[in-house]
C-alpha cells in the first residue's frame, strides 16, 4: 500500500502521525519528528513502509518512532524506535541493526584550536598510522582466544582493567561500558574469529575519527558541567562492533526466520524477522547481541588509547584527553518506560530497540553518570564528514520517544548515486576551501561519503531541539578527518 503525505496527521509543526486505523496489521499508530521538507524525502525510499512494519511487532507500545534523519535499512528505518512488552514481545535484529552498538565517544582536551594548529597535520597523520581502518583492515597483533572472550563478555571493563584506560571512562559510558547479560557461549566461532584483529579499529562506511573544535556553546551552565568551553579541541570517535557484530547479527537472523512459525508470530515483510524476547532464541540472541555491543564497546575504547598515545607523541606526554561520554545508536536494552494501556498511563518494563537513535535520558536517572545527573545525559548527535556536529542534554520532554533522538544527520542519496554524482577531488577540494584536513584510505569511501549525500545536520539538531527532546549545549567543527574505508 503506497503511502503518502495526505495518510499522515499533523500533530504540530515538527510531529506527524499515521493513525492505527490505515492498515490492519497496525498495533499503535506510526510517528515521525520532521519538517515537511524532510518528510517527503523520507517518502521518496521504503522508510516509511518500513516504519508502518515496525508498529505491527507483536507486544509493541505506545507508537513506533522515527527521528528526523529516518532512511531506509534493513527492516526497521534507521532513525527508528520501537519498544516492546517484556519479557514476552518481540526481540527483532533489524530494530538493533548489523552495526550493533555503533555508537559515538567524545574525548576533551584542555588545549584551545591555536594551541595546536601548528601540529594538527602531524597529530592527523600519527592519529591515522595509531588506528587502523577501513573494511578487513585490523591490527598486526591478533587476540588469543581467552581475550575475545573477556572482551565480549566484559567490554570496555576489561580492557580499562589490562591497562587501555582509566576508571573514569567507564564511568563516563553508557552502561558503564559493559551490558551484563553478555554470554559468549551463544556467539558463533566465526564471529569470534572475525573479531580477534579489529579491536581498536573504525571500520568502513560512514565510521569515522575526527579533531574538532567547539565552535559555539549554546549552554554555558551545562557546558561547564560536561568540561566544554568555546574554541576547545575535542576528538570525536564513531565506530561499532565491526565484523563480530555483523556476524552475529547475520547468525541470528538466519535462526529467527526458521524459529518464527513456532511462536505465531506474523510480520510484514520477513527482514523485520522477530521472536519472543522470552524464548529460548530470544534470549540467545539478546546474549550475543550483548556480546556484540561490548566488543563496541571495548572497540572504541581501545581506540581512545591509540588517540591518546598519539596525541601525547605529538604534544607532549602530559596532555590529558578526557571522556566526556560514550553512548550507543544500534541496540535493544531493558528499560522501563511510561505506557498507555486502555487509555491509562502506568509504568512497564520493556524492550526498547533504537536503531540508529541515541538515548537521551533526562536530569535525575540513575543511568546518568553522577557529575552529570543534576543537568541530563550528554547526548551526541555527529554530522556527515566536513558538517559540524552537535552536543545536547537529554530532556524530560523525551519521555515521548522512550528518551531517545537522533543518531546523526541520515542519509538523502544512496552510495551508489553519491558516485555518480561526486568525485574525489571535489569532495577534497570542498573540504579544503572550508578549512579541514582529511585523511583517507580509499578516494571512493570519501565520494560515498560526501557532505551532500546527507541531510543538514542543523535542520536535523534543530528539530530535536526545538520539540524540546534534547537541548543544544555546543556546536562541534571539524578541524581534521580521519574516515574508515
Amino acid at each position: 500500500m503506497e503511502i503518502k503525505k495526505s495518510d499522515f496527521k499533523k500533530i504540530n509543526d515538527f510531529l506527524w502521525e499515521i493513525p492505527k486505523s490505515f492498515r490492519k496489521s497496525m498495533r499503535v499508530p506510526a510517528r515521525i519528528y520532521a519538517t515537511e521538507e524532510i518528510l517527503e524525502d523520507a517518502l521518496s525510499d521504503r522508510s516509511v513502509e518500513q516504519l508502518v512494519n515496525v508498529t505491527s511487532l507483536p507486544g509493541i507500545v505506545n507508537f513506533a518512532i522515527a527521528m528526523p534523519d529516518i532512511h531506509e535499512g534493513y527492516g526497521f528505518p534507521i532513525g527508528g524506535i520501537g519498544a516492546t512488552e517484556y519479557p514476552e514481545g518481540a526481540l527483532s535484529p533489524a530494530g538493533i541493526g548489523f552495526d550493533q552498538n555503533c555508537g559515538m565517544r567524545i574525548l576533551l582536551s584542555e588545549y584551545s584550536k591555536e594551541d595546536i594548529e601548528p601540529f594538527l597535520e602531524n597529530l592527523a597523520d600519527e592519529i591515522q598510522k595509531e588506528v587502523p581502518s577501513g573494511l578487513g583492515r585490523g591490527r598486526k597483533i591478533e587476540l588469543a582466544d581467552k581475550d575475545i572472550e573477556n572482551i565480549l563478555k566484559y567490554g570496555a571493563e576489561f580492557l580499562v582493567e589490562n591497562g587501555y584506560g582509566e576508571k573514569e571512562d567507564l564511568e563516563n559510558c553508557e552502561s558503564n561500558g559493559k551490558l551484563k547479560n553478555a554470554n559468549p557461549s551463544f556467539v558463533s566461532t566465526l564471529a569470534k574469529k572475525r573479531g580477534k584483529n579489529e579491536v581498536g579499529t573504525l571500520g568502513s562506511g560512514n565510521h569515522f575519527l575526527e579533531i574538532q573544535k567547539v565552535e559555539k556553546v549554546f549552554d554555558e551552565k551545562v557546558a561547564k558541567i560536561f568540561g566544554l568551553f568555546e574554541n576547545q579541541v575535542t576528538f570525536m570517535i564513531h565506530t561499532g562492533s565491526r565484523a563480530t557484530g555483523h556476524q552475529i547479527a547475520s547468525d541470528y537472523i538466519n535462526i529467527i526466520l526458521k524459529e518464527m512459525p513456532k511462536y505465531n508470530f506474523h510480520v510484514p515483510d520477513k527482514e523485520l524477522a522477530s521472536i519472543p524476547f522470552s524464548s529460548e532464541i530470544g534470549q540467545r540472541f539478546y546474549s550475543a547481541m550483548c556480546c556484540g555491543a561490548n566488543y563496541a564497546f571495548a572497540n572504541r575504547q581501545m581506540i581512545s588509547f591509540y588517540v591518546r598515545k598519539a596525541v601525547k607523541k605529538i604534544l607532549g606526554e602530559n596532555i590529558k584527553l578526557t571522556l566526556l561520554y560514550d553512548v550507543a545508536h544500534n541496540i535493544a536494552k531493558i528499560e522501563t518506560h511510561e505506557v498507555i494501556i486502555n487509555n491509562k498511563k502506568e509504568r512497564k518494563k520493556l524492550i526498547v530497540h533504537r536503531k540508529g537513535a541515541t538515548r537521551a535520558f533526562p536530569a535525575g536517572n540513575k543511568e546518568i553518570p553522577e557529575k552529570y545527573r543534576k543537568v541530563g545525559q550528554p547526548v551526541l548527535i555527529p554530522g556527515s564528514m566536513g558538517t559540524a556536529s552537535y552536543v545536547l542534554v537529554g530532556n524530560e520532554k523525551a519521555k515521548e520517544s522512550f528518551y531517545s533522538v537522533s543518531h546523526g544527520s541520515g542519509r538523502i542519496m544512496s552510495r551508489r548515486a553519491a558516485l555518480k554524482r561526486f568525485s574525489a577531488n571535489e569532495v577534497i577540494n570542498h573540504l579544503k576551501k572550508k578549512g579541514i584536513l582529511i585523511k583517507f584510505v580509499s578516494k571512493r569511501s570519501i565520494v560515498e561519503e560526501a557532505p551532500g549525500v546527507y541531510k543538514d545536520i542543523d535542520d536535523v539538531v534543530n528539530i530535536i531541539d526545538e520539540t524540546g527532546l534534547a537541548k543544544k549545549v555546543a556546536r562541534l567543527k571539524p578541524l581534521a578527518v580521519i574516515k574508515g574505508e
